[in-house]
């Protein structure tokens, strides 16, 4: 009798016995698409791209009001408010503020427009070439830096290119300089060229038609005369500087002479 192989194995003990399934048919390729079919609905899928980013804009200068009441500074104050000052768009590109620089109890107050490139670094006003004509100039009157007069501008921050200050940054620069008065006070104002002249008297008339009068601010005479840097420009201009110094150093005396009884 034949064995079948499943009964011939079971018959020499080799069990149990292992059945392989069938194996799962294929997958069925996927049915083509027409070329048509396929075109289109690829030019109907949505191409999602990403939208560049717009390159950072530079944010406007924001005005920070001052902390305190500049009119209620001593000169310590004052002076660490000026450097921390961010009142006009000026401070963006300081090195430092000019507050000044002098005796802090002068006869003079010599105010000019603001700081230049070299008194940016140095922070005192008047150490270039216009400095040096200005210490000649108050070497006339037998004073010197530091001795009987104090040197300040109209704005603390360099504006850009060593332009003259706008209006708008001596407004904002104002209430410095108006304290910086109160807490001097000089004899005698000599403002130098036109920006410190529209600070102070706020007049914006032709530098020439205000020389040779006497002004006053808070009760203080004030003399108009051209600015140092002018004068490296115009040397004619030079006696006339010298005739507004005279008029101030009169100015001056008149001051200080005490009145007679009658």
């Amino acid at each position: 009798m034949s064995l079948s192989r499943e009964q011939m194995l079971v018959e020499m003990g080799i069990s149990p016995i292992w059945v392989l399934r069938d194996s799962s048919p294929p997958a069925s390729a996927p049915e083509a698409v027409p070329e048509a079919e396929a075109i289109t609905a690829t030019a109907a899928t949505p191409q999602i791209t990403e939208a560049p980013t717009a390159p950072a804009q530079p944010q406007a200068h924001q005005p920070r009001p001052p902390a305190t009441a500049v009119d209620a500074l001593d000169w310590p104050a004052l002076a660490r408010q000026v450097a921390e000052c961010r009142a006009c768009p000026l401070c963006e590109q300081r090195k430092q503020a000019v507050l000044g620089v002098g005796d802090t109890s002068p006869e003079w107050l010599f105010i000019g427009e603001g700081p230049g490139a070299e008194e940016d670094v140095k922070g005192e006003p008047f150490v270039g070439q216009a400095g040096k004509l200005l210490d000649n100039m108050l070497a006339s009157l037998d004073i010197a830096r530091g001795n009987r007069v104090y040197i300040a501008n109209a704005v603390k921050c360099r504006p850009p290119g060593n332009r003259t200050p706008e209006a708008a940054e001596m407004a904002a620069c104002w209430p410095y300089l108006e304290r910086q008065i109160a807490l001097l006070k000089p004899r005698v104002i000599v403002l130098l060229g036109k920006a410190a002249v529209h600070a102070v008297l706020h007049d914006d008339k032709a530098l020439a038609s205000l020389r040779g009068k006497r002004f006053e601010f808070a009760g203080i005479p004030v003399v108009v005369t051209y600015h140092p840097a002018y004068l490296l420009r115009n040397l004619p201009d030079k006696a006339k500087a010298w005739e507004d110094l005279l008029f101030a150093r009169r100015t001056l005396r008149e001051q200080m002479t005490p009145e007679l009884p009658f």
